[in-house]
């Protein structure tokens, strides 16, 4: 015997999902008239080898259709950096964009990390399509997170040096549990 599924209220669906922390990114890429980004939330890693991860991207958004099949940039932005996320998710147009070129697409001075892709795949995600780069550059620098939390912008500190690393890898458990 099957029950009926109620459909779910949107906006309790989105309530849900904002209890999820995360991290916040800007994906830059190189548009028409030169670099163009925007702010992502949405962003994973799906493979170690090959070097993979995945931006989710809502069909909606201007910059949609110009990312797909293109290169691009993850840029994991440092609390300090809240002004350029507001920026490319539309909120501030006043901000300074500190460009610089990378290998094949631009990137943000002053990010946490850098992670330069080559396109891999695309699927459709609903109202979003799936966009899987094979990272082909990294950079990696020192400080603290932006992340997003219940709709607001939160710093992410990184640990303590005297707190243990885990004693495994954690994209790769020893054991499912």
């Amino acid at each position: 015997m099957t029950s009926a599924v109620r459909p779910l209220d949107p906006n309790s669906f989105r309530a849900a999902l904002g209890r999820f922390a995360s991290g916040v990114t800007v994906v830059t890429y190189r548009g028409p008239g030169g670099p163009r980004g925007l702010t992502v939330n949405a962003f994973c890693s799906v493979s170690l080898d090959p070097p993979l991860i995945l931006v989710s991207i809502a069909r909606w958004a201007r910059s949609h259709d110009m990312l797909l099949n293109q290169p691009f940039t993850v840029n994991v932005l440092k609390p300090q950096q809240e002004a350029l996320a507001k920026h490319f998710a539309g909120m501030d147009n006043h901000a300074q964009i500190p460009w610089y070129d990378g290998q094949l697409s631009p990137r943000l001075y002053g990010a946490l990390v850098h992670l330069e892709c080559s396109p891999w795949r695309t699927y459709d995600g609903g109202d979003h399509s799936i966009l899987v780069g094979q990272v082909i550059d990294l950079q990696v620098s020192e400080g603290d997170a932006l992340g997003f939390f219940c709709s607001r912008f939160v710093p992410i500190a990184r640990p303590i040096p005297s707190q243990p690393t885990l004693p495994f890898d954690p994209f790769e458990l020893p054991y499912d549990a």
